[in-house]
């Protein structure tokens, strides 16, 4: 008997959580990823909070082979305004039969309410591939698959800036401070995934400057030129 697929939209940053998330999803024979959402902000022309251009998440997208669903914030965005384009866009989705939508967090409890409450709002549901999982264990695993990364924002006030920029390597997870969650869930560094095994290809990327803006650290990463 042919078991029905789930169409998922997948809310995706370009991080090594969303990734992870991703790459549990499509193990699922009952699950269809239907697109990915992203959140780009106006002017700047990046993924919002991540700093990451959007012609690099353009790379990924061709990698990854799915269709992408843009979400324009104007920047420094409030609230109301967020949500309102969101809702736009989730109506959007489900007018053509997705009900469901998929995140990459692990286990901050209000953040999951938050998104539950909204999406319910829409009659939509959200699952959370990874919830709950050890982040360090995780850390681990996302090394172990050949998944490969790089720091482009960090928080200051737990990091210092040589992180910023570097490969999420064995070393990278070994050196951060106590206290410093192994996949930063409590925003202590966001990251660019440019190779891993839902890729088809690698994305070629250098690292430009790092600066400080709006209170982090952002590495610049630009696409290496040929």
């Amino acid at each position: 008997m042919h078991q029905e697929t789930e169409a998922v939209l997948f809310c995706w940053s370009g991080g090594k959580d969303s990734a992870m998330a991703l790459h549990v999803l499509r193990q699922q024979r009952d699950v269809r990823i239907a697109a990915l959402l992203t959140t780009v902000t106006d002017g700047y022309d990046r993924i919002s909070m991540h700093g990451v251009r959007r012609t690099l998440l353009l790379r990924q997208v061709a990698a990854l082979g799915l269709p992408l669903c843009e979400v324009r914030i104007p920047p420094q965005c409030v609230n109301p305004i967020y949500e309102e384009r969101m809702r736009d866009a989730l109506l959007a989705q489900k007018k053509i039969g997705v009900h469901c939508v998929a995140f990459g967090d692990i286990f901050l409890q209000d953040l999951r309410e938050y998104r539950e409450r909204n999406l319910a709002q829409v009659e939509m549901t959200a699952i959370f591939p990874i919830w709950k999982r050890g982040t360090r264990e995780l850390a681990k695993d996302f090394c172990a698959l050949g998944f490969r990364a790089i720091a482009v924002c960090v928080d200051p006030k737990k990091l210092s800036r040589e992180f910023a920029g570097r490969e999420l390597d064995e070393s990278f997870f070994r050196d951060l401070p106590p206290g410093v969650d192994a996949c930063g869930e409590n925003g202590e560094f966001h990251t660019f995934v440019y190779d891993g095994p839902i890729f088809s290809r690698a994305i070629a990327v250098e690292r430009g400057e790092v600066v400080e803006r709006d209170g982090f650290y952002f590495c610049d990463l630009r696409e290496k030129a040929k």
